[in-house]
């Protein structure tokens, strides 16, 4: 039996070694302990925006996407699941809770999809970082479209496939829409 067929079957697995997969919680969980020491220590000394260019916090961002990307991989290798775990999702404001199983879409909203391929060619550059940048650059797409005249029913930044809003039957049903 392969890797393929025994990890990503369809078959529960049975017994794990979650070992593995707590070493690289740990790790992560260290260095995210380290980036709020060297952040406070950073922001007590600069302004806000330098301190999110000051070379301590860049190089300790980078780790922390090397070890997200390596608990991915620890995750999926053993148990072949596909975690979503750099996602960043607000609560709604005003403590309103969103259900977003019970959300209805009006029947005319549509889905509309822009896919990028990316890689990580710079030297400051990680993968990990590209889903922040989408998820800024879809808040300023859907305020355009507002200002435009559209309503923007729900809008998702998410990795590996198009995200899904629930009444879309292309969708996966997993985006993380706001």
């Amino acid at each position: 039996m392969s890797h393929e067929d025994a990890t990503h079957g369809p078959a529960p697995m049975g017994a794990v070694d979650p070992e593995p997969m707590h070493r690289a919680v740990d790790a992560l969980a260290s260095t995210l302990h380290e980036y709020v020491k060297a952040a406070v220590g950073v922001r007590a000394e600069f302004g806000a925006s330098e301190a999110d260019e000051d070379p301590r916090i860049l190089a300790l961002e980078d780790r922390i996407g090397r070890l997200n990307a390596s608990l991915f991989d620890t995750l999926h290798d053993a148990l072949g699941m596909h975690p979503d775990l750099t996602s960043s999702v607000w609560e709604p404001e005003g403590g309103e809770a969103v259900d977003l199983d019970d959300h209805t879409h009006p029947t005319d909203a549509e889905a509309f999809y822009l896919g990028f391929l990316v890689t990580a060619s710079g030297a400051d550059a990680t993968i990990d970082g590209v889903i922040d940048l989408l998820d800024a650059a879809g808040e300023g797409v859907a305020e355009q479209l507002h200002e435009g005249g559209y309503d923007v029913v729900e809008w998702a930044a998410s990795r590996g496939e198009a995200p899904g809003f629930g009444n879309d039957p292309l969708g996966d049903e997993e985006g993380h829409g706001r």
